[in-house]
């Protein structure tokens, strides 16, 4: 994978995984609820299991793209429209809630199992395999979309897990919500310009 597309992912990964959405919210309710400590197996069940996710389904779509190649064009302009559709709903998430009332943290088979139903993880993966596939090895990118997801997930993860309470209190301020949510929209806006201009250009 070229450097500069390796970039875009990492950028986009980053602003994906540090916006609110069901597992930060989870997290940061655990972190804010239980402690970092107690909350270790939910973040790395939920970096870990994203990525083995997202491996899976690049490997996948991956092998249709090799024998049905306009596949991958069509699912590069859908998954740009899925990532702007991401950004804009990112753009406009409201004050996290308070803590959830479950009387123990998730453990790492449960914080991995829920990543098959988020549907904003299941957006990024079809939207990221659309824009990253192909031309390649399938399971070198497949591979090197998940480690990347890892890394930016770990630093989610851990982030929103340890400040989680402290966060939650920043974010209920709507103009600092709002700076938040738009940069990171912004980051994601970015990626999928850079990449689309960048395949309308080979």
């Amino acid at each position: 994978m070229p450097i500069d597309s390796l970039i875009a992912l990492f950028g986009i990964l980053l602003a994906a995984t540090w916006t609110p959405g069901p597992n930060n919210m989870m997290l940061a309710s655990s972190g804010a609820t239980f402690g970092f400590r107690a909350t270790v197996p939910h973040i790395a069940g939920v970096f870990i299991g994203f990525g083995f996710m997202l491996f899976i389904v690049a490997l996948g779509l991956g092998e249709v793209f090799e024998r049905v190649p306009v596949l991958h064009t069509i699912l590069r302009w859908v998954g740009a429209a899925l990532l702007l559709w991401v950004a804009w709903r990112i753009s406009n998430i409201k004050a996290p809630g308070e803590p959830g009332a479950r009387t123990q943290p998730f453990t790492f088979i449960q914080a991995a199992a829920f990543q098959w139903v988020n549907p904003k993880g299941w957006a990024m993966c079809v939207a990221l395999v659309g824009q990253f596939m192909g031309g390649e090895s399938s399971i070198v990118i497949a591979g090197i979309m998940a480690g990347v997801s890892m890394v930016s997930g770990v630093t989610s993860a851990t982030g929103w897990a340890a400040f989680g309470e402290f966060l939650q209190r920043w974010l209920k301020s709507t103009q600092r919500l709002k700076a938040f949510n738009l940069s990171m929209a912004a980051v994601i806006v970015v990626g999928v310009i850079f990449i689309l201009w960048s395949g309308l250009g080979a």
